[in-house]
């Protein structure tokens, strides 16, 4: 009874931007080997001699990693366009998503490798603006008993993007992935780029932006085009009005992190989002398909297995986010990664012994992947929303942002020579920040489910001289 056609249609138009970044996810691998034989071309043309098999493979690892540095160093504006253009914003950085792949589609053309390094540079800023600005905008224009389950959806549209990208290259591949129309398969997320641009400007804006940011109450009652009834359009309003008396008209970086009622909400949500990235989601995720390409021969399968299972569990999380709340599906997400990372270190010194082990190996990447997206892929996105006040939300959401690609570009870097040095142990560290996770989400993470951004907050700046998890409510399972 919440729902309306203004809701859904604001709240769908948000989420194509993390759709085009799962499509540039898993898109990359199919033309692989044909880009890098560009690379080679280009370098011979140049040097009249082929690359090393070296710095060819360099060469490619920096022309893939490139987007996750570049959303790390796009997390840092996000506190400035969230703050003066709203969800305008969200246009504002749709154009790096359009110039990103226009210049990707250009590198062939031109004949130069830089041009393709730097189009996937320019597409990682708009990855690490808009997997901010998405959440900040949904939960504010979303009623409080849906506005989990609707921050969801950020994360469903991002892997399903990335399932759209496995299709594509199991499907597609001899169409678009060869050596004439691999730059097409790069420029495709132009579509939902422009889809974004001919929907979002007929969406409102953020009324809790217009009221506590911009002092413009007159216009916040656009609110009444996102509720069903005044009533209850009425009721949100008084409880803005409340939160923007309790909040303070600006806030610089510096005193973010000085400011006493933040320090639990940071410590939460560097321990939930870092716990998240390093509890190896993205290790199975990234080398699920050498796994399988080295004990079956349809390891494509498999791997669209994979991304079935991530869109099937972020789903379920959607359906569950409002019954069962936030702390019971981080608690039991991080306790099932850290077991099936246990289980993975054991098959894993057997599997010479029982070649057999290989299915429960396919079986616990599976489990990986499911328990991830059960709850802290997308919670982990979102919940700085939740736990800051208005004017901390910016600055939290791109700390939250920075953590996470951080993590995912920390992870691919040192995941690699961890296998080469630890083996099957490897797994073991993953288990450990789990289990690390588990325990101080069990201690400090309130449950916020059904309640306002006022309430939380001021349970932070009630709790600021006591240890949090002795504060009435915070230790909560309900």
């Amino acid at each position: 009874n919440h729902l309306t056609a203004t809701l859904l249609t604001s709240i769908l138009a948000a989420v194509l931007g993390s759709f085009q970044i799962g499509y540039h996810t898993s898109n990359v691998n199919a033309p692989g080997k044909i880009i890098e034989e560009f690379f080679n071309n280009t370098w011979r043309a140049r040097h009249n001699q082929s690359m090393s098999d070296h710095s060819l493979t360099l060469l490619w690892s920096l022309s893939v990693s490139i987007k996750d540095f570049g959303a790390l160093l796009g997390s840092l504006g996000v506190k400035y366009l969230a703050d003066s253009y709203g969800r305008n914003s969200i246009l504002i950085v749709n154009s790096l998503s359009v110039v990103g792949a226009c210049i990707m589609f250009a590198s062939k053309a031109s004949g130069l490798f830089e041009v393709l390094i730097l189009g996937r540079l320019v597409f990682g800023l708009f990855c690490g603006l808009v997997m901010s600005l998405n959440p900040l905008y949904i939960q504010e224009v979303s009623p409080t008993n849906l506005r989990g389950a609707f921050a969801t959806l950020n994360q469903v549209s991002f892997v399903s993007g990335t399932l759209v990208g496995m299709l594509q290259v199991a499907g597609l591949e001899m169409v678009l992935g060869t050596e004439d129309y691999w730059a097409m398969m790069l420029s495709l997320s132009v579509v939902p780029a422009i889809t974004q641009y001919l929907v979002l400007p007929f969406c409102p804006e953020s009324p809790r932006f217009l009221l506590i940011n911009q002092g413009e109450e007159h216009k916040a009652e656009a609110l009444l085009r996102l509720r069903s009834t005044t009533d209850k359009a009425s009721c949100e309003l008084e409880e803005i009005k409340e939160e923007a008396a309790h909040s303070q008209s600006a806030l610089t970086i510096s005193k973010f992190f000085e400011k006493r009622s933040y320090r639990q909400p940071i410590i939460i949500i560097l321990t939930i989002t870092l716990g998240s990235q390093l509890s190896g989601f993205n290790a199975v995720m990234n080398y699920s398909t050498r796994i399988f390409q080295a004990k079956f021969d349809n390891a494509k399968y498999l791997t669209l297995g994979v991304g079935a299972v991530n869109v099937l569990f972020t789903l379920v999380a959607f359906f569950l986010m409002e019954r069962v709340g936030r702390r019971k599906l981080l608690l039991t997400g991080f306790i099932s990664i850290a077991m099936s990372n246990l289980l993975m270190t054991i098959v894993d010194y057997f599997l010479h012994l029982v070649p057999e082990l290989r299915s429960l190996q396919v079986l616990l990447v599976f489990c990986v992947v499911s328990a991830y997206e059960l709850g802290p892929g997308p919670i982990s996105w979102f919940l700085a929303a939740e736990l800051f006040d208005q004017p901390g939300r910016p600055i939290a959401m791109a700390f939250t942002s920075m953590l996470n690609w951080g993590g995912k570009f920390v992870l691919a870097l040192l995941f690699p020579p961890l296998l080469k040095i630890c083996g099957p142990c490897v797994y073991l560290i993953f288990m450990a920040m789990a289990l690390l996770t588990f325990i101080l989400t069990w201690m400090r993470l309130p449950e916020t489910r059904g309640r306002t951004f006022d309430d939380i907050a001021e349970e932070f700046r009630g709790a600021e001289e006591i240890p949090l998890h002795n504060s009435t409510g915070f230790n909560t399972f309900i």
